[in-house]
């Protein structure tokens, strides 16, 4: 139900929990997945354990009257288990911009906020136009955003990734691709020939000094940009920042 608002909240997603602090509901929250570390108010609350198969005696201790989700099959067990212990339970899955702009205002029903909700889609989706904006018409650099090196994974187009990658002016070389992040060979990489890599800080030494990655020109060129994924993984309320730090990286003065 969305027609009700809830007092004491266990939020058990990462993104979830960005965007109820982000609305105004971080005082309703009781409990947290032990992955839950943004913002920095995130910690203060009781680490329940896994948001993947969560420990569900843990969850009840905190004496929650609903309990927010992934919505994933491993979920379905927990999910089942909290309702017969007569407590309301929701799961979503955002891990699209779209998904973002619809669970929002569902959350700021749940929370009691609606208004908060909108304002903070709000929000997100001008930062995102004016990205957009400010990029239009310019040449659009081909970028590869490894995900996994052992065995190599690309974002793919199934990933929101690559959704601000385009608004931030720039082509995922895997962006055809519908998977969230397939498994590539060396070889294909080679042969999408990316102008840009995209990396972590701490990855990104590693690339351009390991003998492995030689082979792409991009590397050899000295174009393997550190990417902040602390801003970047999660499709939240930081989606807007996300799109002006790619599209600052790919085309450096046009976005301020």
């Amino acid at each position: 139900r969305t027609d009700r608002s809830y007092r004491r909240i266990v939020s058990l997603d990462p993104t979830i929990t960005e965007i109820l602090f982000a609305i105004g509901a971080g005082a309703k929250l009781v409990g947290r997945s032990h992955w839950d570390a943004w913002p920095a108010a995130a910690l203060r609350l009781p680490d329940v354990g896994p948001g993947i198969r969560p420990t569900v005696e843990a969850v009840l201790a905190t004496r929650p009257d609903l309990v927010l989700l992934y919505a994933s099959q491993d979920n379905r067990a927990a999910a089942a288990q909290l309702r017969a212990a007569g407590v309301a339970t929701a799961a979503f899955k955002v891990d699209q911009i779209d998904a973002f702009r619809r669970v929002t205002p569902m959350l700021g029903r749940l929370s009691g906020d609606s208004g908060a909700a909108r304002i903070t889609v709000d929000t997100v989706n001008r930062s995102l136009d004016r990205v957009r904006e400010a990029t239009a018409g310019r040449r659009r650099p081909k970028v590869l955003i490894p995900a996994w090196d052992t065995p190599l994974l690309a974002i793919g187009g199934g990933s929101f990734v690559s959704e601000v990658v385009s608004i931030a002016g720039g082509e995922n070389v895997y962006g055809s691709t519908p998977e969230r992040s397939p498994q590539v060979t060396l070889e294909d990489v080679v042969r999408r020939d990316p102008d840009v890599i995209l990396l972590g800080p701490e990855r990104r030494q590693r690339y351009l000094t390991h003998p492995r990655w030689q082979s792409l020109r991009a590397v050899r060129e000295g174009r393997v940009l550190s990417l902040d994924t602390a801003i970047v993984w999660r499709a939240s309320t930081r989606l807007g920042e996300s799109a002006v730090s790619i599209a600052r990286l790919l085309h450096p003065g046009v976005v301020r």
